[in-house]
């Protein structure tokens, strides 16, 4: 199945060890990282790690600017041990509050659904993490429940907001 997305502004795509450098520029980035389940990254070679450890399954997708090709983002929908496709992503603070987490999230749910048969979604955020609850609602998703997530080290915890959207 192919995996490249295109909306009005982005390119989403699979990510590659090219991609290693405009992704570090936001994973190293401490304001980014504030609510992320992983630590900053501390160097390029960190990145090109991940990037080549991403599974086929993860169905992890890089966003891209059609102008220019710079890459600004990265996300995922895969499933989760409920059956649920979980929603993900993360973006270079200086593409914030343009719209373009909302594009990519739309894209990947549409994209999901078409190519997954995926009917059940999932996303979540930090309670005091505001503009990712926003940009979540305007995916389509409602609120589901209260909870908690962890960093993958366990170093913070913080409280959550989960929602669910069901597709027909």
């Amino acid at each position: 199945m192919e995996r490249y997305i295109q909306t009005q502004r982005l390119i989403i795509k699979p990510l590659t060890q090219d991609d290693a450098a405009d992704v570090f520029e936001w994973v190293s980035d401490r304001v980014v990282n504030r609510y992320l389940p992983y630590n900053p990254y501390e160097s390029v070679e960190q990145v090109k790690k991940w990037i080549a450890s991403i599974d086929d399954e993860d169905y992890e997708f890089g966003f891209f600017l059609k102008d220019g090709g710079k890459c600004i983002g990265s996300g995922s929908i895969g499933q989760n041990q409920n059956g649920d496709y979980d929603l993900g992503y993360n973006f270079n603070r200086n593409y914030w509050g343009k719209g373009y987490a909302t594009e990519a999230g739309k894209a990947m749910i549409d994209w999901a659904y078409h190519n997954l048969n995926a009917r059940s979604f999932a996303s979540n955020h930090a309670i005091d993490n505001v503009a990712s609850g926003r940009v979540i609602q305007k995916c389509g998703f409602q609120f589901d429940h209260y909870g908690q997530y962890s960093r993958f080290d366990g170093s913070e915890t913080f409280d959550a907001v989960y929602y669910k959207l069901h597709l027909e």
